[in-house]
């Protein structure tokens, strides 16, 4: 699979609709470097403007729409003027826009399956290959707003071991195996991510023997694990009650034992790379056994997330 050039846009401006105006300067900023970079995903517009409550992604022509809203569905008339600005600019059909509802949620609830459509198709980040689906499942299978963290991640890997915990589709670890890497573990609790994971190391040719996918319950999976990591990958969800847990999961309460049983699988000199989506996070580094912290969350915030906290990011390593 060669990676497709961008589709063109008439550079003119239509008073009528802002929104179609922002979307026409966003994506013409971002083009360049998209095609630069081999890159056919990423955030196109985020709630830039205040009467247009979502945010749109661009997967190779097709579009991800995520609507913020205390209600369930959307406001018609998002919807069509939405589908109305993709169509004028990129030709999009109604087939190729997906909609999302992100609603604040009053409790603890994990994603579930949304469809059964099995609507899977490939884009490219980096030159490196993943499988998405826009339709199936809340979240697409590729977290956009780490591609930056990814692409450090394979910089680092040549010729040493990775581990990637609550790693969901394993998109660190192919970034990290095609780096060069001489050992990844890929390890999550759900079956049809740890599926999904090795459709992804078999799209990029990835050696299996020597990239390793594990189906586990990362907060026991350490108790179990002998061996020691160059690199390890800690991202896990905010909250999370899954039944094969045995408890709730808080990221705010969790974290400190997370991080302690993973600087005891780390290698001297190695690098612990730990994030979190939660904006209320605090982490306090008093709690944590002797370690050199630093918060990278700058150097790990891709262009089209500027400004947007989407995630933090920090490296972690052990002092001796």
């Amino acid at each position: 699979m060669t990676f497709k050039p961008l589709p063109l846009l008439i550079d003119h401006e239509d008073k009528s609709s802002p929104l179609k105006n922002r979307l026409r300067k966003n994506y013409q900023h971002r083009r360049k470097w998209a095609e630069r970079t081999k890159t056919n995903c990423f955030r196109l517009y985020d709630r830039d403007i205040k009467d247009y409550p979502f945010a749109i992604d661009f997967y190779d022509r097709r579009f991800c729409v995520h609507y913020f809203a205390s209600k369930q569905d959307p406001d018609d008339r998002f919807e069509i003027e939405v589908e109305n600005v993709l169509a004028d600019l990129f030709h999009a059909k109604k087939e190729d826009i997906y909609w999302r509802t992100r609603v604040r949620r009053t409790k603890i609830e994990q994603y579930e399956k949304k469809d059964l459509s099995s609507d899977f198709f490939v884009v490219q980040e980096y030159g490196v290959k993943f499988w998405v689906n826009l339709r199936d499942y809340l979240d697409t299978g590729l977290f956009l707003d780490h591609r930056e963290t990814r692409h450090l991640i394979a910089s680092m890997a040549k010729g040493k071991s990775l581990l990637n915990l609550f790693a969901y589709t394993g998109s660190f670890s192919v970034h990290a195996a095609l780096g060069g890497a001489l050992f990844t573990k890929t390890v999550d609790m759900s079956n049809t991510y740890c599926a999904w994971a090795e459709n992804n190391f078999r799209l990029n040719k990835i050696n299996a023997k020597t990239n390793i996918i594990e189906r586990a319950d990362c907060l026991k999976f350490f108790d179990q694990e002998t061996q020691k990591y160059d690199l390890i990958v800690l991202d896990p969800p905010t909250l999370s009650r899954s039944k094969k847990m045995a408890h709730i999961f808080d990221i705010q309460e969790d974290y400190k034992e997370l991080i302690e049983k993973a600087l005891r699988i780390l290698k001297p000199n190695g690098t612990l790379f730990f994030s979190t989506n939660s904006r209320k996070f605090q982490i306090d580094s008093s709690l944590l056994p002797p370690c050199s912290l630093r918060e990278i969350s700058s150097k790990t915030e891709p262009i089209d997330f500027k400004g947007r906290k989407a995630h933090r990011c920090w490296t972690i390593q052990a002092l001796t």
